[in-house]
């Protein structure tokens, strides 16, 4: 019975343009697919929203987190008559659009306490604001900052469609546009949903120029270093061709975008052109001493199980990370790279044969096996730089194959070091460092950070049988009042009782009839940003700017304080929101780095011994184990910090480095096959395949480095990370390889091949 690969190389021989159709088809069927993708940003994104923490946020958010735009209104005086008409010009045009909630500004509060219309001279507005001021306190400073500068709040209508989000912003934007804003007056729109909406956009850039400047620097690194064979842009199309494949499988299957998933792109690429180049290569090796038929059926058959080996232990190592990730974006990461490697593989595999096949390809040069390329008298070649460079890999590896102790040895030292330093490497999830920081949502809300001091807030969120009792309200407010006496760090407390003494000379009622005028006297939105129903409500706690772990340890030791303050009957607290949301990220990420890493190596490491049927053939990943530890080692020297995007590197390492170590097992095991000796095995595997591997790897490195180019830091960050990642992969297979075939090759079994 032929195999799988026997039947494709027929078909490929037989049929090749009808192959060739069908590849164009699916590739069509993809394109419609990839129109159907759209980007994702949230909650739901960063937290699985089955679990306590992320179901809590989720519920917060519903019903008090609900996403607003705010807009900053400047100008000499913002409290004047003519500048309080148009605010309330505007804020009825900007009312009246579909899914806001309600408009809220200085005109609403002075016509609260003036009868319902705006003062008409300034005398009587600066008295209402005095008026309001003592009233209200935090709450008007927080609309009015100061006499420059007035804020609008635009919270949005809860359970809005997400597709909306766009026309939300560029309705308000197109009101404020049309609208006549007095001399001096400038109006800047910031907020959680125009932050979100230009994030985006953000993504969408960033998504766009990467994969063009990654494809960009993929030709270029092709034109220098795969020149020793004939169509060497050829594995770029199939990298192109994969990558549609692979957005056409998120559009269908309903996988949307988001910033961790961006990265998965380049990583696709850089993985995607070692399997062109790989096909590629060993067909141009072939083709040189047989026919196109028989080259094609040798490439697909030979390599096309190795590099299937390869290509499913990378898929391992994405396994990992999709099954133990810390959060939804960075399991979609391991997702899409599994989808990816796949679609680049049978492109690949189908597409370099095809093409070879229709093009009639014929190599550049005669190649003469393991010596390098020689130079036929008909055409006065010399021997080519690539055969060169064939020749002193093999030599290197031989080398070091007979040197393999203290090679070894001195590089898992550095391993080991690394490790110990990895657990010292900052995790870092802020949001704000996602993002280019000149985007103009990032600067306004900067802006806004800069006047009102830190925006940052650690919700309380409270549930009870009743909110309005008078034991419920007394516990809050002690609890509020025992939470910013204990912690320096916290720099006010609001509540709805905040409002009530405030309202009731600072103090709290106790009798329930006066609570209950109080209550209904109060500003409706008031309530709502504090209370919902008579079960839920929240306390916010505002604090300083705090580094990462400042506020880890913050948020620990407030949830510590829960543990033994004693609660009222039928209540019940925990602490969320953003901040708290980050917080369990950075605990994630580290519970589940290490695990994700060692259990992708233990998966690889089973099915390297299930397929080979021996233990020695966990040989690749012991230069992955050294390479993890240089990760550490390098990210702890360079001061880099692990971010959402990094804490894929393990897996990432994996993914890389496993493919190149397999190949180079690969091909040593097919020379042993040929009845080669030890040293001989590892010199032909490594000078056969030395430069395959070599050129798929910098050229990897060139499209890694489209990330330097990105404007979100996070990106700029990972994209450092993972250059520096495979340039460690080519060393663990050009220089830890031959080392450790060479010892492990002491325990293989009798009666195999050499």
């Amino acid at each position: 019975m032929k195999s799988p690969y026997e039947l494709i190389a027929g078909i490929i021989n037989r049929h090749t343009f009808i192959v060739a159709g069908v590849v164009v088809g699916i590739l069509l069927l993809a394109l419609y697919g990839a129109s159907m993708t759209s980007i994702e940003t949230g909650t739901e994104t960063y937290l699985f929203t089955d679990r306590p923490v992320g179901s809590l946020l989720v519920h917060y958010e519903e019903i008090f987190g609900a996403d607003s735009i705010i807009l900053i209104i400047e100008g000499d005086d913002v409290t004047t008559p003519d500048v309080l008409n148009y605010i309330e010009e505007l804020e009825e045009d900007i009312s009246d659009e579909r899914y806001i909630s309600s408009v809220t500004g200085l005109p609403d509060l002075l016509k609260l306490v003036s009868g319902g219309e705006i003062p008409q001279s300034q005398a009587e507005i600066n008295n209402y604001i005095d008026y309001l001021s003592y009233s209200y306190g935090d709450y008007i400073d927080s609309i009015l900052p100061s006499k420059m500068m007035t804020l609008v709040s635009i919270p949005l209508e809860t359970g809005y469609p997400e597709s909306s989000e766009e026309n939300i912003v560029n309705n308000i934007h197109t009101a404020i546009r049309i609208s006549s804003p007095p001399p001096g007056i400038s109006i800047t729109e910031t907020g959680t949903l125009a932050f979100a909406v230009e994030m985006k956009e953000d993504i969408q850039k960033n998504m766009t120029n990467l994969i063009t400047l990654a494809m960009i620097l993929m030709v270029v690194a092709m034109a220098l270093m795969f020149g020793h064979v004939r169509y060497r842009m050829l594995p770029v199309l199939v990298v192109f061709c994969g990558i549609i494949l692979t957005f056409g499988v998120m559009g269908l299957t309903g996988i949307q975008i988001s910033m961790v998933v961006v990265a998965a792109f380049p990583v696709l690429i850089g993985i995607g052109i070692d399997y062109a180049i790989q096909f590629q290569s060993r067909f141009d090796e072939e083709v040189r001493h047989s026919s196109i038929q028989k080259a094609i059926w040798i490439t697909i058959t030979s390599s096309g199980p190795s590099i299937l080996k390869a290509m499913i232990a990378t898929a391992l190592g994405f396994v990992a990370l999709s099954l133990l990730a810390p959060s939804p974006m960075i399991s979609d990461f391991g997702t899409i790279c599994i989808v990816g490697i796949v679609c680049c593989y049978l492109c690949a595999m189908i597409i370099v044969p095809v093409f070879a096949k229709i093009v009639k390809y014929r190599p550049k040069y005669d190649y003469n096996g393991a010596d390098g390329f020689d130079s036929p008298a008909q055409n006065g070649n010399k021997i080519s730089i690539m055969g060169k460079y064939d020749n002193l890999l093999g030599r290197f590896a031989l080398k070091i194959a007979k040197n393999p102790v203290p090679v070894l040895l001195i590089l898992i030292m550095l391993a080991i070091i690394g490790i110990q330093l990895d657990s010292k490497v900052i995790i870092d999830t802020d949001e704000d460092m996602m993002v280019d920081q000149d985007m103009p949502a990032m600067v306004s809300m900067n802006k806004l950070t800069s006047v009102m001091g830190s925006t940052n807030t650690i919700t309380a969120y409270v549930k009870a049988d009743s909110i309005k009792d008078y034991n419920t309200l007394k516990y809050m407010d002690n609890f509020g009042e025992y939470a910013l006496s204990k912690h320096t760090e916290l720099t006010g407390v609001k509540s709805i009782v905040t409002y009530i003494k405030q309202y009731n000379g600072g103090v709290l009622p106790e009798d329930k009839e006066t609570l209950e005028k109080i209550w209904k006297s109060l500003p409706g939105n008031i309530v709502d940003s504090y209370v919902n129903g008579n079960t839920e409500a929240v306390i916010e706690f505002s604090l300083e700017d705090l580094t990462i772990p400042e506020t880890q340890k913050l948020i620990s030791n407030m949830e510590d304080d829960l543990d033994w303050y004693v609660l009222h009957p039928g209540m019940d607290i925990a602490y969320t929101g953003k901040l708290v949301m980050f917080v369990d990220l950075i605990n994630g990420i580290s519970d589940t780095k290490n695990p994700m890493t060692y259990f992708g190596l233990i998966l690889i490491s089973i099915f390297l011994i299930a397929v080979y049927r021996r233990f020695t053939a966990i040989s690749p990943v012991i230069p992955i184990l050294m390479i993890v530890g240089w990760n550490g080692l390098i990210m702890y020297s360079l001061g880099l910090n692990y971010s959402l995007l990094t804490a894929t590197l393990g897996a990432m390492t994996i993914g890389v480095a496993s493919e190149y170590t397999i190949l180079i097992m690969e091909r040593y095991e097919e020379e042993r096959d040929k009845g080669n000796d030890l040293y001989s095995a590892i010199q032909t595997a490594i000078q056969k395949i030395g430069t395959a591997i070599t050129v798929s790897g910098m050229t990897t490195v060139f499209g890694f480095s489209a990330l330097l180019l990105s404007t979100s830091p996070i990106i700029q960050n990972f994209g450092l990370v993972t250059v520096i990642t495979v340039g460690f992969s080519l060393i663990g297979a050009i220089v830890v390889m031959p080392a450790v075939i060479s010892v492990m090759d002491r325990f293989r079994p009798e009666g195999l091949p050499g």
